[in-house]
């Protein structure tokens, strides 16, 4: 992941990047578009990538990550980013979730085989699956 790097099997900060990461975010909260500060901060990248490093939690340090920023930081840019998508009226729009349909009821053919094989059997049972009870 950017800002870091592994030495002796541990997540280590790689300073260089790690300092990028740093510039990203208060090259942001200065004002600056996502692109423009990823570009000022030194990282080529696009604006879909550097608001993924913008919303990463990893970066405020975990078991496995040393914290990069701190927490004052981070939630200063979530609430610029939510300030500007609304701006923006980026969040006007309702997304519609799909309703999942996970289907429960089958018909299932009568078992008149036994194969010592167990893919065999898997296989065989699993053939004898039919259309979905409605």
């Amino acid at each position: 992941m950017l800002g870091y790097k592994t030495e002796n099997g541990m997540t280590v900060i790689d300073r260089a990047s790690a300092e990028k990461i740093r510039n990203l975010y208060r090259h942001y909260l200065s004002g600056l578009s996502l692109a423009g500060a990823a570009k000022e901060a030194g990282l080529k990248t696009y604006h879909g990538t550097a608001k993924r490093i913008l919303t990463n939690r990893r970066y405020l340090g975990d078991s496995f990550y040393p914290a990069i920023i701190d927490a004052d930081l981070f939630d200063k840019t979530q609430e610029e980013l939510i300030k500007r998508a609304t701006k923006l009226g980026r969040l006007d729009k309702v997304s519609k979730e799909k309703e999942i349909v996970i289907p429960t009821q089958f018909s299932v053919k009568p078992v008149r085989e036994h194969f010592d094989n167990p893919f065999k059997q898997a296989e065989y049972l699993y053939s004898l699956i039919g259309s979905e009870v409605n």
